[in-house]
């Protein structure tokens, strides 16, 4: 089973994120490096991996730029940031309201917007699956993961 072993984030474009968004960014790269599955269709004469990673947004696209062990590359492709907007849309806003809620509401409040992000997380991670169909090979862990780098690149900081 192919994976990532080195992720990488341009954000050379974006602006610097807020300390909440970086530590989303450490957490996701850290646990995407200790357990992903990241595979390329072999009948398209991908090296089989590991894997290294560059994500970025070049002219209002996300772009997957791959290389193997040894730096060559591997793939590259390119999705449009439309079918992510509204999902990374809403995913900022709940963030907010539960980064807000963990300094002042009860646990059980804060459970119940921790449990909508969650869902809206999901979502993100579901419609990455969907536009990597084809392209790449994600579980459902990897894809929450790297949905939560897309919403860093996405809005910036």
């Amino acid at each position: 089973m192919s994976h990532l072993i080195d992720i990488q984030i341009d954000d050379s474009a974006i602006a610097p994120p807020t300390p909440e968004i970086d530590q989303e960014r450490k957490v996701a790269i850290f646990d995407l490096l200790e357990d992903n599955r990241f595979e390329l269709p072999a009948e398209r004469g991908a090296p089989e991996g590991p894997l290294k990673l560059l994500l970025a947004i070049r002219e209002k696209r996300l772009v997957f730029d791959l290389k193997d062990a040894a730096d060559d590359p591997a793939a590259e492709f390119h999705l449009s940031l439309g079918p992510f907007r509204q999902v990374v849309k809403d995913y900022f806003q709940i963030c907010e309201s539960y980064f807000d809620a963990a300094k002042n509401l009860p646990p059980s409040q804060i459970e119940t917007i921790d449990m909508a992000r969650r869902g809206i997380h999901n979502e993100g991670a579901r419609v990455l699956q969907e536009r990597l169909e084809g392209k790449a090979v994600i579980d459902k862990d990897t894809a929450r993961r790297l949905f939560t780098l897309i919403c860093v690149l996405h809005f910036g900081g």
